[in-house]
């Protein structure tokens, strides 16, 4: 019976291990895949519904991932939002999607 429970708690453990090391695996690869996600031609709905996803996955912090939203993000976008009043300014990361898919 011992052999039995020995093997059970094995198979637990190298079940975990995987579980374990295959979700860092997909944390690392979403954190790799936000830095360079462009939006390029891309409309604009799509390029924000797709970094959420990211953002989610790589677990990044708002601060970071508002950097990465105005580095990626059509720079004529971007330089529209930064004309805005500093009162009208977006500041959180849910501010700066709705600013961006506003401009269109």
């Amino acid at each position: 019976m011992d052999k039995e429970l020995g093997t059970q708690d094995w198979k637990k453990f190298i079940k975990e291990i995987k579980t374990t090391f295959s979700d860092k695996t997909k944390i690392v690869d979403a954190k790799w895949r936000i830095e360079f996600f462009k939006q390029g031609k891309k409309n604009t709905v799509d390029f924000i519904i797709e970094f959420e996803v990211l953002v989610m996955k790589a677990d990044t912090d708002e601060l970071y991932a508002i950097f990465l939203l105005k580095k990626n993000v059509q720079p004529n976008i971007i330089k529209t939002i930064l004309g805005y009043l500093p009162i009208a300014a977006p500041e959180t990361l849910k501010e700066w999607k709705v600013a961006i898919t506003s401009v269109r």
